[in-house]
């Protein structure tokens, strides 16, 4: 069973969602403020995080800074870009605004799901790219890609969060303890390899720039495969 943490101080909303979660077979873990919800993470480790951003004491941004490898939908009334681009560039894997449709909802929880569990056995995949964490092979479209230390970092990151951006400092950070000598003169070059690698072998390009901010992985033209 998946276990699903409702990070929300409105009665009403936990308990809505609360409900709505059991009837699709997921365990339901409650926490009505951002310091309840790290307490309860140095216990016990749900497989996904709903994350309200208005929390007594402590905000769920400072929250969303302290969670590691779990997945996280950020729910808001906050419906500004601003805000959206600052949560899913810190972290968050998705940002959904209040008031939402439960049934859309749910269809992005399932999502978050399957692609942290294909993450959790060994095996990344997304839109014909698959990654084994195991062996550190590559393959597009069935084709092995050869990359480099480096590239396999990048790839890797991208791919534990396929829609999240990554600022340039954001990938230094996260991949520079596999790949110490990456510095930001040379991120760059590694970034048009691997990219120039997969186009190769697939004929599509996986990774886009998003101007003035980063890189992500291009959106899905196939069903991510599970």
């Amino acid at each position: 069973m998946k276990y699903i943490l409702i990070v929300d101080d409105d009665e009403h909303i936990g308990a809505m969602l609360s409900e709505a979660l059991s009837k699709q077979g997921y365990g339901v873990m409650r926490a009505y403020s951002g310091t309840e919800a790290l307490m309860l993470l140095e216990t016990r480790r749900p497989d996904l995080i709903l994350l309200d951003l208005m929390l007594p004491g402590l905000s769920g941004e400072k929250v969303l800074e302290k969670i590691r490898g779990i997945p996280v939908i950020v729910l808001s009334a906050k419906a500004d870009a601003g805000s959206k681009v600052s949560l899913l560039l810190g972290g968050a894997q998705d940002y959904v605004t209040k008031p939402f449709d439960l049934s859309e909802l749910m269809a992005r929880i399932a999502v978050q799901l399957r692609n942290s569990s294909a993450f959790s056995e060994g095996i990344l995949s997304y839109d014909g790219l698959t990654l084994d964490t195991a062996t550190h092979s590559v393959s597009a479209d069935g084709l092995e890609v050869h990359l480099t230390r480096t590239e396999y970092a990048i790839l890797k990151l991208l791919m534990q969060r396929p829609s999240q951006v990554f600022t340039k400092s954001q990938l230094l950070d996260k991949i520079s303890a596999d790949t110490p000598d990456c510095t930001e003169s040379s991120l760059k070059i590694h970034i048009s390899n691997l990219r120039r690698k997969l186009r190769e072998a697939s004929g599509r390009e996986y990774i886009e720039a998003v101007w003035g901010i980063g890189f992500k992985l291009a959106a899905a033209k196939k069903q991510p495969q599970s």
